[in-house]
């Protein structure tokens, strides 16, 4: 039945598959079902999160930032975010895929520039904070990666959605909230107000949802 949906044994098949396959739909596929499988607070969730991390998983996951197709990504992003809930799935995830997904961002000097949809963006945002919440070594990841100049960029640019600017903000606030980090920010010529929600020439287009689904 269901059942074999949560066995430690299909958590290696999606682990081979996300390794091994080059194709798009799989991959999205692999990563859209750790992302359901580790949703919310149920037991066996539990388990495969603990179980991803034991078999090497993150590493794999973490990979998939950096593909081409856009679904692949926002797959990935979104089983990071409840892979994440373990705090040391949290831990490893903030040291080795802050970078990937920082570079998913909109902005910065990258070339190409990535051109990603608003719920995308907004996948990747929320998975950031999820790290970055109660973990001060990814937050300082984050900024050594110049996370914080494209979150600036997204929230008073003027040209990003109520969401992104929403989602945006939520993260420099959760580093703001560290005391450990604002000396060294305001070093850098950052002020507290770079780190408060500006919805005032956010862009009006809105996704289907004002909400973040969990799962896929």
């Amino acid at each position: 039945g269901y059942e074999l949906l949560f066995q430690p044994e299909v958590v290696r098949i999606y682990i081979s598959l996300l390794k091994e396959s080059k194709t798009p739909a799989i991959l999205e596929a692999s990563a859209g079902a750790i992302q359901n499988l580790c949703a919310g607070s149920w037991t066996y969730g539990r388990c495969i999160r603990s179980a991803l991390r034991q078999e090497k998983g993150l590493s794999a996951i973490a990979d998939l930032l950096t593909h081409d197709s856009e679904r692949v990504v926002k797959a990935a992003s979104g089983a990071l975010r409840n892979l994440a809930v373990d705090l040391r799935n949290k831990e490893l995830i903030g040291k080795h895929a802050i970078p990937n997904l920082v570079k998913n961002l909109p902005g910065g000097q990258q070339t190409p520039a990535k051109n990603l949809s608003e719920d995308t963006v907004v996948s990747i945002l929320n998975t950031i904070n999820e790290v970055i919440v109660d973990n001060l070594e990814a937050a300082k990841k984050l900024r050594e990666t110049q996370g914080i100049e494209k979150l600036v960029l997204i929230n008073k640019s003027g040209n990003r959605s109520e969401r992104e600017v929403r989602a945006a903000a939520l993260v420099l606030q959760t580093v703001w909230g560290y005391k450990e980090l604002r000396k060294p920010l305001e070093k850098e010529g950052w002020k507290k107000s770079d780190f408060q929600v500006n919805l005032s020439n956010a862009s009006r287009t809105q996704g289907g949802n004002s909400f973040d689904d969990s799962t896929l």
